[in-house]
């Protein structure tokens, strides 16, 4: 079982009680307890994590660090005639956040 969230800055925060009501507390606690998530909730994960500037498997709320890696995998997709490397739940909610014609998507295995 994986904390909720880990402090991730020096001055002081809210206390992680506070953040109960947030979507992001709501979603780690759910996968904590073995619960399953919706689509609309994975491609959510998806977008947040791959779109904020902290983390590569995190989303920060609050000074808060809520961890995903546990459920996200490394995916490696050209577009344009680039590479770039995006972490996803699955397939789908990678291609619902990218825009544009997806020439291939290749996951990263350890």
């Amino acid at each position: 079982m994986n904390a909720i969230a880990i402090k991730f800055v020096k001055w002081d925060v809210q206390p992680l009680e506070n953040f109960t009501g947030s979507k992001v507390y709501e979603l780690r606690q759910r996968l904590n307890t073995g619960k399953k998530i919706d689509r609309d909730e994975k491609n959510w994960i998806t977008e947040k994590v791959n779109n904020n500037t902290y983390f590569k498997s995190a989303i920060p709320l609050g000074g808060w660090c809520f961890d995903f890696s546990d459920v996200l995998k490394t995916y490696v997709v050209k577009q344009y005639g680039s590479y770039q490397e995006y972490r996803a739940i699955d397939k789908t909610s990678l291609r619902a956040m990218l825009y544009g014609r997806i020439d291939k998507i290749m996951e990263v295995t350890a």
